[in-house]
């Protein structure tokens, strides 16, 4: 594995989070994203990365500041990928800007350039074929908030060579991830597959009025000992990435029950700015959320 230069292309929450776990590695990244205004919110989100590392992984200021330079900024993508060795796609999970994207990176990405999607929803056959390259092409998936919760799924499709899906698992570990290997292509991969329900679940019961966002934590934490409950997890992930998966799902099978969950989501919370902890509300309030205070599982 001789991956020196990597592309991250889509600067969101997770975009912004893989990008500087790389760069921390001492990796040369390149991020791309569609506009100015798109850049200028990555390098505020990517800056306020460094506290978190100092917090988190007791990394100096030194350390951060030097991940920080390793990184540059396009918005053109051909000067973004014009040496990478990888490029990891984390852009909107929908999947006619996905498939317009691997077209335009099909044209001007270098031969030796392997991709690999971050979708957390849709599959790599879907767009194996647009990459004009699919041997060279596979997921690979993270968690939200990686340098602490480190797992690497990476997953091939059936025309993925394994000479690249073992490349990019030594990618994953050399980025301090925990490589897991999947063999056949699922969708949501191993973590998803487990979360995603829960998830749903929670969302179903608030939106049915079965109970509340904070008993509905309340009762998965003290039930399992899980330091997150569903809606916590939830704007850790964004509430825009819920409502764009829980959309597409009620697009896909009709059920209307998904819908009204997405309708909730936008009306609620998306049109009133509450998208999750990156913006200081969601379905808490941040930097002090009641779920954190000492008495939350109290009664």
């Amino acid at each position: 594995m001789n991956y020196k230069n990597i592309t991250i292309a889509g600067s969101g929450v997770l975009g912004s989070q893989i990008a500087f776990q790389t760069a921390f590695k001492g990796f040369n990244v390149s991020v791309y994203d569609i506009n100015n205004e798109a850049i200028g919110k990555a390098k505020e989100r990517i800056t306020s990365l460094k506290a978190r590392y100092q917090e988190d992984l007791e990394a100096s200021i030194k350390e951060v500041n030097n991940a920080y330079d390793r990184i540059t900024f396009y918005t053109n993508l051909e000067e973004a990928v014009a040496d990478a060795d990888l490029v990891i796609e984390a852009i909107p999970e929908v999947i006619d800007i996905k498939t317009n994207f691997y077209k335009e990176l099909a044209k001007v990405a270098p031969d030796k350039t392997v991709f690999a999607t971050n979708s957390s929803t849709l599959l790599p056959s879907q767009f194996a074929e647009v990459t004009g390259r699919p041997e060279k092409f596979l997921a690979l998936h993270f968690a939200n908030e990686i340098w602490k919760n480190n797992t690497g799924e990476v997953m091939k499709h059936p025309g993925t060579n394994m000479k690249y899906f073992d490349e990019v698992i030594a990618f994953a570990k050399a980025i301090g991830m925990v490589p897991l290997p999947l063999y056949k292509e699922q969708p949501g991969y191993i973590l998803n597959s487990l979360l995603v329900p829960l998830l749903d679940a929670a969302q179903s019961l608030l939106v049915k009025e079965v109970s509340d966002v904070e008993t509905i934590d309340k009762t998965w934490m003290i039930g399992t000992g899980a330091p997150l409950g569903p809606f916590a997890i939830l704007d850790v992930v964004g509430i825009t990435t819920a409502y764009n998966i829980t959309l597409a799902k009620a697009k896909a099978t009709g059920n209307p029950e998904y819908q009204k969950v997405a309708d909730v989501l936008k009306k609620e919370y998306i049109d009133k700015g509450k998208l999750g902890r990156e913006t200081g509300e969601g379905f808490y309030k941040y930097p002090n959320p009641n779920f954190m205070k000492p008495d939350f599982l109290k009664g």
